[in-house]
């Protein structure tokens, strides 16, 4: 390299000019690692300066300054949102006191966020309903991809008019780096509500006043503030009929209008995230085909192979196909509800299929106990938590109320090693409620070492061995472990 050069000294090359020549490698590390930093060409000047003089920059510069400065209003971001295929929209600013639990994610990705545009684009209902679920996926699959594009086109829009904006999926793909934590940018939900564009039904699911739950969502991120803003509707569409409790075939909705997490992730999302996990382990812990066979039957390999190679499909989503709610669906629910049940409810009710839940869980009871006739697939739970904090913080989910019954108990954690924890949990009336520190009397004092507990939880290490090591210590009766153990079946 220091050859080349003293041959650009001798030709009096710019060294610019030597390394356009030479593509040695030499040559290129040393313009990677050392010209941008001090080198002078011969006339004095800085080898990598002169920006001033860069065409792009003198065009730029020279060109009429044109004001990219556009005055939003939240009608004319409305309109556009409209324009670019979107059946409803709204605004929301990011000090909204409904954002003040999204407001610190939203932030950590875009800082730049002022304003929300929620908008919502409609499905077709009857595909939804059909009890044949490729119909329905296709309607799914199908429907999130118009909702992307809309919100691309937004965007673009924007940018074109020099207005910062992102768009973050409607569904997937999602940040798995945080698998199994938060994994989607923006929580579409709360924020639609909140742009005044529906209320949640007991069904968790947002209920469109005039379209009703046949939508999905969608949340454009703006760089601008506007001055008026959308405000959520002063009534829920939800008529509380019930017939979503009816439908869901794990019994994830009750009556009461409690949600058992657990149950619907086990079962219609078992071709996503975590029941693929669940699919790799079983094929890792088979020691033949015939033994792999015997776990997993070619039906559900080859509707795997079909998320996988045309997008993950839902198992149920009974829920929405069953709701009446929304002006333009509640015609014939008004009009004759039993033939409505008879056409909407009763062939999602009989239709035969394989039902995944957790053994000893409130879903497997609810198969066995409402649907006979339908395959109960007992599978491992499959919301592993990484940490304490996570531990602590998706209990809820895991609860299982059912299994909970006539117990009325206190437990004390306190954990040690590199994530030191303590904190109370308290299981009453079938109700769970997680505190930080120890409040009031304990039922059982639980000290254990954070790694080991995690390990306990993912049955990679033995409670007896744990207990025996002292990792892990109890004060009070072992009865009292397993009844709380019994509340979050994995």
């Amino acid at each position: 390299m220091l050859t080349s050069l003293a041959i650009a000294c001798t030709h009096r090359l710019t060294i610019p000019a030597m390394l356009a020549e030479c593509k040695c490698f030499d040559c290129l590390h040393f313009a990677s690692d050392r010209v941008a930093v001090s080198v002078n060409d011969e006339r004095g000047g800085m080898l990598m300066g002169r920006i001033d003089e860069h065409p792009t920059v003198i065009k730029v510069r020279g060109a009429a300054k044109v004001c990219s400065s556009v005055s939003l209003t939240s009608e004319a971001l409305r309109k556009l949102c409209l324009d670019c295929g979107a059946d409803d929209a709204g605004l929301v600013s990011i000090d909204r006191p409904e954002l003040d639990d999204q407001r610190a994610d939203i932030m950590s990705f875009a800082p730049w966020t002022k304003t929300l545009l929620a908008f919502v684009c409609k499905m077709n209902r009857e595909p939804i309903r059909s009890s044949a679920r490729s119909v329905a996926n296709l309607e799914f699959h199908h429907a999130g991809d118009h909702v992307n594009d809309v919100a691309r086109k937004v965007v673009t829009e924007l940018e074109a008019r020099g207005i910062k904006a992102v768009n973050p999926s409607m569904g997937f793909p999602m940040e798995m780096d945080n698998f199994p934590g938060k994994i989607w940018v923006v929580s579409h939900k709360p924020v639609a509500v909140a742009a005044g564009l529906g209320q949640m039904g007991i069904h968790r699911n947002v209920i469109h006043p005039k379209f009703g739950n046949f939508i999905l969502l969608g949340t454009i991120l703006i760089g601008e503030a506007v001055a008026e803003e959308s405000k959520s509707i002063d009534y829920n569409p939800c008529l509380e009929c019930r017939l979503c409790v009816a439908a869901c075939p794990v019994g994830a909705i009750a009556t009461n209008g409690d949600f058992n997490f657990s149950a619907c992730y086990t079962h219609n999302y078992r071709e996503f995230m975590g029941g693929f996990g669940d699919l790799t382990e079983q094929i890792a812990s088979s020691s033949s085909r015939n033994e792999l066979r015997a776990k997993v039957s070619d039906s559900e390999s080859a509707s795997m192979w079909q998320s996988l190679s045309f997008g993950a499909n839902y198992k149920a989503a009974y829920c929405l196909a069953v709701c009446p709610a929304g002006e333009d669906v509640i015609a014939p629910w008004l009009e004759n509800r039993k033939q409505f049940t008879e056409e909407t409810l009763r062939p999602l009710q009989d239709k035969e299929e394989i039902v995944y839940a957790i053994p000893g869980s409130d879903a497997a009871e609810h198969v066995q106990l409402r649907f006979p006739h339908k395959t109960l697939r007992p599978v491992r739970g499959n919301l592993n938590v990484q940490s304490i904090d996570s531990f602590l913080k998706y209990m809820s989910l895991q609860f299982q109320p059912g299994q909970s019954k006539g117990l009325d108990a206190v437990y004390h954690f306190t954990f040690t090693g590199s994530e030191k924890r303590m904190a109370t949990v308290t299981i009453r009336d079938q109700k769970l409620l997680v505190e930080d520190g120890h409040c009031g009397k304990a039922n059982l004092r639980i000290t254990a070492d954070g790694k080991t507990w995690l390990k306990f939880l993912s049955r990679e290490v033995n409670l007896a061995w744990a207990l025996v090591t002292l990792r892990i210590r109890l004060l009070g009766s072992p009865l009292w472990l397993v009844r709380f153990g019994k509340c979050f079946p994995s």
